[in-house]
């Protein structure tokens, strides 16, 4: 008497697989929400952490004075504007002092795109700003990320520009909503 394989069609585990797909977006529309309110003026201070681009004045564990940020955001959309001095600074470094990008649920995912190109040897090359952060309530915490953009030259890979990253803890707040 020979042992019976049972139908795989029938089996509960196969059935189940079945259901995988529709199971996977429904726990990806759950982990997305609507954007929260996250407009506002914040203040917030960075502190330096890892400097893989080697920039000059860079001190690990600095912190900086308190920055004015203005956040304004559109449904899922968001714009957050340096204000000066440091607004000014970012317009001469990076080429803007503008962050564009989207909220979502909590989380706001920014950049500014570099458009100041600098130069060495035969590497060309701009720095992005990659804001990271999460808003609860009135507080606002995440990273800041300054991420190399090269014209693919082999000069950018023996100086050390390409891929570099350095990068900087973000905190501060916003008056009571």
């Amino acid at each position: 008497m020979s042992a019976r394989l049972p139908d795989p069609r029938s089996s509960p585990i196969i059935a189940d697989m079945r259901s995988l797909p529709l199971l996977m977006i429904a726990l990806l529309a759950a982990c997305s929400g609507s954007p929260a309110n996250v407009a506002g003026n914040y203040t917030v201070t960075v502190t330096s952490h890892d400097n893989g681009c080697n920039f000059n004045g860079w001190t690990v564990n600095s912190t900086s004075d308190p920055l004015a940020v203005t956040i304004t955001q559109k449904d899922a959309s968001a714009t957050a504007s340096v204000n000066n001095p440091t607004g000014a600074f970012l317009d001469l470094w990076l080429g803007d002092h503008n962050f564009t990008g989207t909220v979502d649920g909590d989380f706001v995912h920014l950049t500014l795109f570099g458009t100041r190109s600098q130069t060495s040897g035969n590497c060309t090359y701009t720095y992005n700003a990659e804001l990271n952060a999460t808003v609860t309530g009135n507080a606002i915490m995440g990273t800041l990320d300054y991420v190399s953009k090269t014209n693919g030259n082999p000069d950018c890979t023996s100086m050390g520009i390409t891929g570099c990253k350095s990068e900087q803890a973000l905190s501060g707040s916003r008056p009571a909503q």
